[in-house]
Formats: structure tokens, C-alpha cells, sequence
């Protein structure tokens, strides 16, 4: 019996034990107040990064894909049958017109234009004893030695003579044309491409194929178009001064060529609903080909000391477009604003905002009207480019947290 009682209690206080360390175990933590990013404290200011506003001059473009073209596009064709026996050009060439690119076997018209020229000095020899007789005949008339008949009849002969002349000189010329034809020259100044036949084959006026096509790159023209709201404001730029077109490069940053609005099309295009507009580039350093896809921009205005702010400031909601300004005091108010334009990178802010104030572009997640915040200003924040490999990897998930948090924001209205 003493040895089952002292089980027993050992038991018990095992089971105290057990229960006292479970307590302990499960205990909940103790809640700890919630952090937002190093040393920020839930009740103290809002870091923001925020950047001044400024007064520029902004220009105003209309964006456009277009389709580049060749000024002057020739197929260089033979205008007579020949074999041709040598090809004076090489693929790619810049060639001047008049340079020969070609030449074809000339014996046969050599000898057409040679008999062209005999014929006429024969007939040169008769009209001048024709032209004897009837100085003679003349003289003999004055004296009545002859009949007046045989005058006549001699000054016909003359004239046929003459007729005569004349037409043997029109076949020389014909002749000499077609032979000039059988030395082939570049008929613009241009680029030559592929040549398309080779020496010692026959050629023949009727070919369609030609020789070599020469295209002409400097100038260039780029044909690009707009939707038709706006050629209004096309027509009315364009009657106050040339209008000037960049032409972007792949990146769709980069103006690779500068140019000139030379042309509006006379109609739109029913089918698209779009203008079509003709410019000219210098094409100096060869960036622009011929059948190039290009985005074009046309400047057909310039904004003149306007307010301007980063756009990653701009927010929008239910009663129109604000911002959040920082004031003196740190604190950020919002301000319902104008739009009057706006790209990637600035808006034109027409009413609610001065020049040199600053502006949140990024934390707005907290904010809200009187809120107390600490600014980083932009130009302060170092880009992805200046850091190294490694932080700049790390960054980016931070930066696409940044475009959710301001989509998220941009859906809400502005705080009261």
C-alpha cells in the first residue's frame, strides 16, 4: 500500500510539472509593434522620395510610324540589242550621273552611223553641182539664152537637194543616238545594288530586268502617318513654318535623323482613318535604308515657360488628377491639378501648381492630407547605373514594389 500511494503522488506532480511547462511553452508572445523599413517607427514621419517642379520650355509632337523611301529609285535598262561586254560598276558603288556602268558590243551601229554620214556627203557633192548649175542657169536667164523652164526646173533640183541634205543629217543624229546608247550611264546620283546580269550575255531593249538599280539615299524620304483629328493641327503648324521630323532609332529614344515636313496628302484614307505625310532627311551618315519601318515624331508646337513636373508625381482618382506638395513644415497637402500634357517622363501641369515646388514621386502609400513625412530628393537617389552588379539586383524587386504601390494609389481619391 505505502509504495502504490508514493506512485501515485509521483504522478501527480509529474503532471504539475508537465502542465506548468506546457503553460510556459504555449504562452503567446508578446505583440511587437510593427516596423516600417529601417529605423522607422509606426508613429513618426513618412519617408518620401520628392522632386522640384520648374518652368521650361516644352515642346509638343505628334507621334507616327512611318515607312522609309527612296527619293529617286532607277532600273537601269538597255535601249538597244547588243552582247554586252563589260560591266564598269561594282555592287554598292555611290556612282554621279553620267558615270558608265556599262557597255554594250557598238560594231553593227558604228557601222549604221558610218553609212549615215557617207550618204549625206553624197548627197552634199550633188546639191553642190546642182547649186552651180543654177547660179549658171541664173546668168544665162538675164541674157535670154534659155528657156525660163529649164530654170525652174534647176531651182527644184536644188531644193530637193537640200531636202535631201537635211534628211540624211536627221538619220546621222539617229544613228549617233543609238550608238551612245550601246555606252550605258547612271541617269541619277545614287547607290547601285545588286547588278542583275553579267558580261558577255545578249541583252535586249525589251528586258524587263534590266542591268542594276540605282537608288538614291541622300536626300531620303520617310512617308508616315497620323489619325485625321489631328490635321488640323498639322495644317495649321504647317502654314505658319517648315515643320521638323525626328526619326527614332530601334529604342525609340535615340533621333537618329533630323528632317523636314515637306508634304500633307491631299485626302484621307478612308480605310484607317489616317493622314498620310511625306518628309525629307539629309541622311548624312546613312542611318535611314528604303523600306525601313522608323517612329517618327513631328514638332508642331513649343509650350513657353510652363510648369512642369515629373510625372511619377501625378496621381489620379475619382475627383480628378493631384499631387501631394511638400510644405515647409514637412508636411504634404494635396493639390488638385491641370493636365495640360504628358509623356514617360514630365507632365505640363496648366493650373494648381507653381515653379520650385516640390512634389512626392514615390511613398505614397501612407500619405495622407497633413501627414508629416522625411524627403529624399530625386536627383539625390543614385541610379541603378552608378551602383554595383550585386545592389542593383537587389534593388529591383524594391523598384517593381514601388509601380505596384503607385497603381495601387492610383485608384484611390485624394485624401480629405
Amino acid at each position: 500500500m505505502p509504495s502504490r500511494r508514493r506512485s501515485i503522488a509521483t504522478a501527480v506532480v509529474a503532471l504539475v510539472v508537465i502542465g506548468a511547462a506546457a503553460a510556459i511553452w504555449w504562452q503567446p508572445a508578446k505583440q511587437q509593434p510593427p516596423r516600417f523599413g529601417r529605423g522607422f517607427r509606426g508613429d513618426g514621419p513618412v519617408p518620401v522620395i520628392a522632386a522640384l517642379t520648374r518652368q521650361a520650355d516644352v515642346p509638343v509632337y505628334l507621334d507616327g510610324v512611318g515607312t522609309t523611301k527612296a527619293l529617286n529609285t532607277v532600273t537601269v535598262r538597255p535601249q538597244v540589242d547588243g552582247r554586252l561586254i563589260s560591266i564598269n560598276f561594282d555592287e554598292g558603288q555611290q556612282v554621279e550621273r553620267g558615270y558608265v556602268l556599262a557597255r554594250i558590243d557598238p560594231v553593227t551601229y558604228q557601222a549604221a552611223y558610218d553609212q549615215a554620214v557617207a550618204k549625206k556627203a553624197q548627197d552634199q557633192a550633188q546639191l553642190a553641182n546642182a547649186r552651180i548649175d543654177l547660179d549658171r542657169y541664173t546668168r544665162l536667164m538675164a541674157s535670154n539664152s534659155i528657156a525660163r523652164q529649164q530654170l525652174d526646173t534647176q531651182t527644184a533640183t536644188v531644193s530637193q537637194f537640200e531636202a535631201l541634205v537635211n534628211l540624211d543629217q536627221a538619220a546621222i543624229d539617229n544613228a549617233k543616238a543609238v550608238l551612245d546608247y550601246t555606252t550605258i550611264r547612271a541617269p541619277i546620283d545614287g547607290r547601285t545594288g545588286i547588278r542583275l546580269v553579267d558580261a558577255g550575255n545578249l541583252v535586249r531593249a525589251a528586258d524587263s530586268t534590266g542591268i542594276v538599280v540605282i537608288t538614291q539615299l541622300q536626300p531620303v524620304s520617310v512617308l508616315f502617318t497620323l489619325p485625321q483629328q489631328q490635321l488640323g493641327e498639322v495644317n495649321r503648324a504647317f502654314a505658319k513654318a517648315p515643320l521638323q521630323v525626328e526619326v527614332f532609332g530601334p529604342d525609340n529614344k535615340t533621333a537618329i535623323e533630323k528632317g523636314v515636313l515637306k508634304v500633307v496628302d491631299n485626302q484621307v484614307d478612308q480605310t484607317t482613318g489616317t493622314i498620310k505625310l511625306k518628309a525629307e532627311f539629309p541622311n548624312g551618315d546613312m542611318q535611314l535604308w528604303p523600306g525601313q519601318f522608323v517612329n517618327v515624331r513631328l514638332l508642331i508646337d513649343m509650350l513657353r515657360q510652363v510648369v512642369v513636373a515629373p510625372t511619377a508625381a501625378v496621381q489620379r482618382g475619382p475627383n480628378g488628377t493631384f499631387v501631394f506638395v511638400v510644405q515647409p513644415d514637412s508636411a504634404v497637402a494635396v493639390r488638385l491639378v491641370t493636365v495640360a500634357q504628358q509623356d514617360e517622363i514630365q507632365t505640363v501641369v496648366a493650373r494648381g501648381l507653381q515653379s520650385d515646388e516640390r512634389v512626392v514621386t514615390t511613398g505614397f502609400a501612407r500619405l495622407t492630407a497633413g501627414t508629416k513625412v522625411t524627403v529624399t530628393d530625386a536627383e539625390s537617389v543614385p541610379s541603378p547605373e552608378a551602383q554595383p552588379a550585386e545592389t542593383t539586383r537587389e534593388r529591383r524587386p524594391g523598384r517593381r514594389e514601388g509601380r505596384r504601390e503607385r497603381r495601387s494609389d492610383a485608384s484611390r481619391s485624394p485624401p480629405q
